[in-house]
Order: structure tokens, then C-alpha cells, then sequence
């Protein structure tokens, strides 16, 4: 055992936790290690002794450390524990840092030796960064939910290397996000109720098949981001709840250990459950080369149950800035990313700088407004003006990624395209628009699988998508405008270079509320880029803006295209800029725009 490992676990600063404890292969056997240091007596039952409490027990080498050795043990050899509580009752409880446990509703260990595979991504590993001033594009993805064998049977992890990644090479996305793959007992959840928190769900596969599919990725040039939780655990006997017959895990206020999904709420206040979570996405970005970490619910880190009226939690907030900073300093170039609803400042800053330290933040107020927006009635959409030109007043404060995700198609809360105001035609019209709205904008992208196909169902755990769909028209054009957009994305600095800085934005007119219309302006590299929303269901032959460079524009984007199914109002000729100039630009030309028209239109900066 690594004494220094060891310390560095009490003192609430681990991030291998488990390399000490679990179950390790080793000269000399197995070795199983326990934190329990309430349990009056700790049991090892498995395959390997028929389940006999009796015959394998626990020794314990400091106040609350058990340990055994189990020798002629193989791989996938299963076990559990037997805990005995202070008051003598004895129960059965799955190991907290087994690497993989058998499929639901069962939960049983299996022993598992993650340094097995032998890695092919040197290259990818070396290269990689945070992507602050690259392309980031990111495809999130429920793994059962993508695409099914029939009656329920779903893809496993290595299946996915031939029928995913192929999938989002085509469609030009940068990176994959992974909804939760710690092990967790309820398939409603979505990964979101766990307690494995260093297990891989055995739904799609084993730990070898997860590796292989990562690999497979970094290989094709794709990174993957896995959603973890650190705010909560679910209350399945087996799992974390009262481990050693207390409060080990949770918190043992009542008031302060129950949360709004039934679960409960982690104790940050003890340097043992610190270094349990570090450890845990340390797990994922150690052994599985993931290439970054979505965490959940920040904002029920910050405060208490996630309620800005209960005041900060300190606790929680202290863990979360360990937390990034240690794995920083351990894996540099792995992004750390929040999901957060809150107002709450300096998500993005450096530890170091008095922030909270995470790489990135989810604008949840962009996409909050601009849905909001768009399900509007244009005509009333004039006096709602600022839900779309108010993001670039805040924008410049945290490091955003615009998200479209899973929470935004569940819940009889309607799909994206389902959303948009008006007609079966007019909604597809508009979700184009918002699509060129969104891939423009500054700040990465996530799209949940389905946005890319204007699905209408909402996404269904039990479900594939419904691929069906494109066999009409409408939706394999709108899958087809995509694929183009996030090629136009990836393809020039200015939509990605210079996302954080004040110099890759310009308003041409944010305040053309009356005619619904919105201009801006992208710069970086060797080419300007200007984008025009229509936002109302009227046309124009010659609508005027102004433009910072003289010459000639091509028109590379209009949502309106027929090939995307639009009514082919476009600019088939290239646009000319001249003088005088409008809307306080050197420069102004005249464009033809289609009712909901998203247009982005190009020319070489002079």
C-alpha cells in the first residue's frame, strides 16, 4: 500500500484513491481494501468461497482500514461484502471502489485489472488541449439510446466503435459527450443516480470494450467527454448509504442530506469523501483517457440544494476548487466543465485567481432566452428583442459553451424543432435558423443527439433514435444543413479562435427590434464573416447592412437553401460592398432574404 497515497487520501487531496483501496491484483493474490472505520467486522463473500460469511474475513491494519488477501483469484471473480454494524447487524454492501459490477438489478463485484490494455493514442494524448482556441463541437450521446439491436438489446461499447464514430465523423463534430457510465440501478436515471463511482455501467459492456471505444475515438480524431456526478448518490441499501452503520458517505444532517431526486447529498465536509470523488474522476481521465469532465448540478454545489436563498454551501464550494485545481495539476490538458444555472461569479477563473476553476461553463441563460424566443410569436417577438442581442452583454465573463442538451427534449417539454412557433413548415424554417444562429454565435456547441435530425419525439432511455424519419425530405435536409454548418464551423478561425477574447464579435444591428432582424459580424483569420437572422416571416430583395470590408461577399450559408428544404431565396451571385457606409461600418451592401433566413456571408478582409 502507498503510504503517501494513503496520507494524501486522509488529508482530503487524493486523486488515486484508488490505486489503495478496491481490489488489486498482485503478487501475492488479491488484495481487497476497505475504509469502514465503524464496522465492527468486515466479511469477503464471492464465487470463491460459495458465499460463506464465515470463511473469509477482513483484518483490520489501522483504526479504519480492512484488508485481505485472496490468493488463486482470475479476473471477473465476484464478490461482495458483508458489513457487521455496531449494534450487530450484518449487511450486504457493494465495494465503493470496484471497477465494474454485474448488469442491474443485481449489483454483485466482479475483480477487474484496468492496466490490462494496452493503450494506441500517444499521439492524440500529446496533442490534446482544452480547445480555448480550437474547434469544439460536441455530440452528447445516452450510449442505449442512440441505436438498439431490437427488443431492448443495445449496442456495447466496442459495437460503437463501427456504428458511432463513424456516424460523427460524417457529421463533422469534434468531440462525443458520454451521458453518465458510472454503474447505477435505475435506467430512468440516465447514469444521473449512481453508486458506482468507479465502476463502468456493465449495460453496454465490460471496462476493456469502454477503452477500446475511446481509443477508437481518439484515433479518428474525436475527443470524448464523460457527464460525472459529485453532488449526490442514490439510497439503495447496497451502495453508500450508512456503509459502516453511519453516516460515512452522507451528511449526517437531515436538513442538509436529502436532495429534490430522492437521493442524497455527498459530505464535503470530510477530507475521506473529498478525495473519494477526486479520486473517481480521476478514475476516468487516469485509466479511460476521457478528455474531459461534464460535472452535473454544480449549481447544488454552490448552494444548498441548489437554492440561492439557503445561502452558499462552503463546504461544497471548498471541494469544488480542490477538486479542479488538483486535477489540473494532474492532467492539464483534460477539460473540466459545469454545468451550472446559477449567477454565481467566476466559474471559469483559475483557483489560483479566486475563481471556482473550471475550464468551461453551460450558458443556460442563452439557451433559456433564445428558446424562449423562438417559441414566441414573431409578431410579438419585437417587444422581446433582448432575449437574443443580451447574451454578448454577459458573454465575456465566464468561458460559455452553448448547449442544446438532453434536458431540453425530456419532460413533455417538447424537441427543439417542436419548440419553433408556427407550422409544421415554419418550424423547420425557424430551428434552421436557430441552428445558424447557435453555430455562429460564440462559445462551443453541444447538440443531444436527434437535434441533428429535427427529431419530435422527445428522447426515450428505452428507445434508438428514429432514424425513420430520414426517409422524409424535411429531416434528412435538416440533417444535411447540419453536417454543413458544423463543417463551416471547424473549417475558419474566426467562429472558434477568438470565442473568449472581445475581438472575434461585432454587432452590425442589435437593435433592428421593429423588422425582427439581427447582423453581426465574426472575425479571425484571413476572412470576415457576416451573419444575418431574419427573424420574422417576411422577405426582403434588397435589405441593407452595413459591413467592415470593401469588395466582394459569398454568400456560404442561407437556411433557406432548397437543398435544406427552404424556399431558395438566396444570394446565387456574389454581394458587393461599397460606400457610403451603414450601421456605423466603413462599408454597406444589399442582400436577399427569405422569411426566417439564417445567411452567413464571407469576404476576404482588406
Amino acid at each position: 500500500m502507498d503510504k503517501k497515497e494513503l496520507q494524501s487520501y486522509y488529508d482530503g487531496y487524493s486523486t488515486k484513491a484508488y490505486n489503495v483501496f478496491g481490489a488489486h491484483f498482485t503478487e501475492d493474490g488479491v488484495v481487497f481494501r476497505l475504509y469502514a472505520p465503524n464496522a465492527r467486522s468486515v466479511r469477503l463473500i464471492g464465487d470463491f468461497n460459495n458465499w460463506n460469511r464465515n470463511e473469509t474475513l477482513l483484518t483490520k491494519i489501522n483504526r479504519e482500514i480492512w484488508e485481505v488477501t485472496v490468493k488463486g483469484l482470475k479476473e471477473y471473480a465476484q464478490y461482495k461484502y458483508v458489513i457487521e454494524q455496531q449494534d450487530g447487524t450484518f449487511v450486504e454492501k457493494s465495494d465503493p471502489y470496484a471497477f465494474y459490477n454485474e448488469m442491474r438489478p443485481g449489483w454483485v463485484c466482479k475483480v477487474v485489472d484496468l492496466d490490462e490494455y494496452k493503450w494506441t493514442d500517444d499521439e492524440w494524448m500529446k496533442n490534446r488541449s482544452l480547445n480555448l482556441d480550437r474547434p469544439m463541437n460536441i455530440y452528447e450521446v445516452h450510449l442505449g439510446g442512440f441505436k438498439h439491436h431490437g427488443a431492448g438489446r443495445w449496442f456495447t461499447y466496442y459495437e460503437m466503435i463501427d456504428e458511432l464514430i463513424p456516424y460523427v465523423k460524417d457529421m463533422g463534430y469534434t468531440h462525443i459527450e458520454l451521458m453518465p457510465l458510472n454503474e447505477y440501478p435505475f435506467d430512468g436515471s440516465w447514469g444521473y443516480q449512481q453508486y458506482g463511482y468507479f465502476s463502468v455501467t456493465s449495460r453496454y459492456g465490460n471496462c476493456y470494450q469502454l477503452m477500446m471505444f475511446i481509443d477508437a475515438c481518439h484515433r479518428n480524431g474525436i475527443g470524448v467527454i464523460m457527464d460525472i456526478v459529485m453532488a449526490h448518490f442514490v439510497k439503495d441499501g447496497f451502495g453508500l448509504v450508512k456503509f459502516d452503520g453511519t453516516c460515512l458517505y452522507e451528511s449526517s444532517d437531515p436538513s442538509r442530506s436529502e436532495s429534490q431526486w430522492d437521493t442524497y447529498y455527498f459530505d464535503f465536509a470530510r477530507n475521506e469523501v473529498v478525495s473519494f470523488l477526486m479520486s473517481s474522476a480521476g478514475l476516468w481521465l487516469d485509466k479511460y483517457h476521457m478528455d474531459g469532465l461534464r460535472v452535473d448540478a454544480v449549481s447544488n454545489l454552490i448552494y444548498h440544494n441548489g437554492d440561492s436563498t439557503k445561502g452558499e454551501n462552503s463546504g461544497a464550494i471548498s471541494f469544488i476548487k480542490r477538486f479542479n485545481y488538483h486535477l489540473h495539476q494532474e492532467y492539464p490538458t483534460a477539460m473540466i466543465i459545469a454545468e451550472d444555472s446559477t449567477s454565481y461569479p467566476r466559474v471559469t477563473e483559475k483557483v489560483e485567481y479566486g475563481g471556482l476553476g473550471f475550464d468551461y461553463k453551460w450558458d443556460l441563460g442563452w439557451m433559456n432566452d433564445t428558446l424562449r424566443y423562438y417559441k414566441m410569436d414573431p409578431e410579438y417577438r419585437k417587444y422581446h428583442h433582448n432575449l437574443i442581442n443580451f447574451s454578448m452583454a454577459y458573454f465575456y465573463s465566464e468561458k460559455f459553451i452553448l448547449p442544446f442538451s438532453h434536458d431540453e427534449v425530456v419532460h413533455s417539454k417538447g424537441t427543439i424543432v417542436d419548440k419553433m412557433w408556427g407550422s409544421y413548415e415554419q418550424k423547420f424554417a425557424q430551428c434552421r435558423n436557430l441552428m445558424v444562429y447557435m453555430y455562429t454565435h460564440p462559445g462551443k456547441k453541444l447538440n443531444f443527439m436527434g437535434n441533428e435530425i429535427a427529431s419530435f419525439r422527445e428522447f426515450d432511455e428505452h428507445k434508438e433514435l428514429d432514424w425513420f424519419l430520414l426517409q422524409y425530405p424535411a429531416h434528412d435536409s435538416f440533417k444535411r444543413m447540419m453536417r454543413d454548418l458544423n463543417n463551416i464551423y471547424s473549417s475558419d478561425p474566426a467562429f472558434w479562435k477568438d470565442d473568449y477574447t472581445w475581438d472575434g464579435f461585432k454587432w452590425i444591428d442589435a437593435d433592428n427590434n421593429e423588422q425582427r432582424v439581427y447582423s453581426y459580424v465574426r472575425y479571425g483569420g484571413e476572412y470576415v464573416y457576416v451573419t444575418v437572422l431574419n427573424m420574422a416571416p417576411v422577405s426582403y430583395e434588397e435589405f441593407e447592412i452595413g459591413v467592415p470590408t470593401y469588395g466582394f461577399y459569398t454568400e456560404i450559408m442561407n437556411s433557406e437553401r432548397d437543398i435544406y428544404s427552404g424556399c431558395n431565396m438566396c444570394n446565387f451571385t456574389k454581394v458587393r460592398a461599397t460606400k457610403p457606409g451603414k450601421h456605423g461600418m466603413k462599408y454597406a451592401m444589399k442582400i436577399r432574404l427569405a422569411p426566417f433566413a439564417g445567411v452567413i456571408l464571407r469576404a476576404k478582409l482588406k
